[in-house]
């Protein structure tokens, strides 16, 4: 960065409430550490906000500066490390409040999904989490929000009501659909790149408890426990939520016993019926090869985590995804070479999921958005853990292999969430259809002209 960058001219930023940090300072490595440890961020400067009015600070001294900006709740979806530039903490900012009347959540910008289903569970109310809940809320919607229970209420983004956002010319709006409805548009599905959100308010779902868990296979049953699901997913009724996972889990403490350091397979249900009839319906299932483990039950929405059971702690991750047309007999032994029992026990991806899509996912919002995976019958997503040079080679290549054998299959695009380390604006385009990636490129260019929020997913400005 040049020299206007320098000390003298974070005298701006003093007003900030939050702490102001730069490299060698006690509590910078702190302050830059997201969840994924992959994505080591080095920015110029970092800010620990604390409100809306500390971001419009960051913001307006990032516009008078010229300098980048990224932003970091909790830090699952960093995929890609922040260079240079000035980075926005927003994790002190997690107020919730509930309106049981409305069935609404105001969520502040550096919420857990966790905070939300604690605040709301006394009312009896829930949001729409992903598989976990210690990811942030905004980044998780403002990507679509991919939830367990997609299949019977559609997206995270569906369910948004309005956002209070910084735009890079530091302005605090509020849009709706009625106020600024192309921002609106924007912000639901995609991602962070027309403004910093510094809180929402979306609807909750009457929503106690749910009838969820995994069923678990040895990994030597894949094929059978696969192919039941599959044709199973075609019969079942919207209300039902499932994927399929192959599982290599390390021999690690955090992971219970008797999973710990086995090879399995899995199907993951969420189902918020009665639960005796998700139990009549997954019947089958459990009749598909034997069951090693099953930990289906009634369960508080607050404990969904118990479902697809993902790491709790930081760890450095390498994750890619693929929206997929159908699940036919080829692509299914395409997917079973590439991640079953033929790839070997040393496989070095964690897990690969398909993910049952369909549903409410399949319909159009009711407020149009920029959400491009409605067409999508299945997913499939994979995770491998970067712990040292030669497992990372091994993960890229095995990576790379997955999605060129199942890139016949696929719709060509990605869900931008998941996308994994973004490449160049081909690549990153592939998380819309063309129509709407160029309609965000018209919005970027009015709200970010100068591309100040360039890091990660960003989209180039027309």
């Amino acid at each position: 960065m040049t020299a206007r960058h320098d000390t003298p001219d974070l005298f701006a930023l003093s007003e900030i409430n939050g702490p102001v940090l730069r490299p060698g300072d006690p509590a910078y490595a702190d302050e830059v550490t997201g969840f994924n440890l992959a994505a080591l961020h080095t920015p110029d400067v970092v800010i620990g906000a604390t409100s809306p009015d500390d971001i419009v600070t960051a913001m307006r001294w990032a516009k008078a500066t010229d300098t980048p900006v990224a932003v970091q709740a909790t830090g699952h979806g960093a995929n890609f490390p922040i260079e240079k530039g000035l980075l926005i903490n927003t994790a002190r900012m997690t107020d919730v409040r509930i309106d049981p009347t409305t069935r609404t959540a105001t969520i502040a910008a550096g919420a857990k999904w966790s905070h939300v289903m604690a605040a709301g569970a006394p009312h009896g109310l829930a949001g729409l989490s992903g598989t976990s809940t210690d990811a942030g809320v905004i980044g998780y919607t403002l990507g679509g929000g991919l939830p367990v229970l997609g299949r019977a209420y559609g997206y995270a983004a569906d369910l948004v009501r309005s956002f209070q956002v910084v735009t890079p010319d530091g302005r605090l709006r509020e849009t709706d659909p009625q106020h600024e409805p192309e921002l609106f548009w924007a912000l639901r599905g995609g991602k962070g790149n027309v403004g910093v959100v510094t809180s929402l308010v979306t609807e909750l779902l009457p929503l106690p408890r749910i009838y969820g868990g995994g069923i678990y296979c040895r990994g030597e049953d894949s094929e059978a426990l696969l192919q039941a699901w599959a044709d199973w997913t075609r019969t079942v009724p919207d209300q039902m939520g499932s994927a399929f996972t192959i599982l290599r889990l390390p021999p690690i403490p955090q992971i219970p016993e008797p999973l710990r350091g086995g090879f399995w397979a899995r199907v993951a249900i969420a189902w918020p019926g009665l639960p005796a009839e998700g139990e009549a319906l997954i019947a089958p299932l459990r009749e598909a090869a034997p069951v090693a483990v099953d930990t289906v039950e009634v369960m508080d929405h607050a404990a969904l985590d118990r479902i697809h059971m993902e790491p709790q702690d930081p760890l450095p991750a390498r994750e890619s995804c693929l929206l997929l047309r159908d699940l036919t007999p080829d692509a299914i032994g395409t997917f079973l070479e590439q991640a079953g029992p033929a790839a070997g026990a040393g496989h070095p991806l964690l897990m690969v999921e398909i993910r049952h899509m369909g549903g409410a996912m399949s319909r159009p919002s009711a407020v149009e958005d920029a959400v491009c995976s409605r067409d999508a019958r299945y997913f499939i997503d994979s995770v491998g853990i970067m712990a040292a040079p030669p497992a990372a080679e091994a993960i890229e290549q095995a990576t790379q292999q997955l999605y060129t054998a199942m890139a016949p299959y696929g719709t060509g695009r990605t869900m931008v969430n998941i996308h994994g380390t973004p490449g160049d604006e081909q690549d990153r385009a592939r998380a819309w259809t063309p129509e709407v990636y160029e309609r965000l490129r018209h919005d970027k260019a009015v709200y970010d002209p100068d591309n100040l929020l360039r890091y990660g997913h960003a989209v180039t400005p027309a």
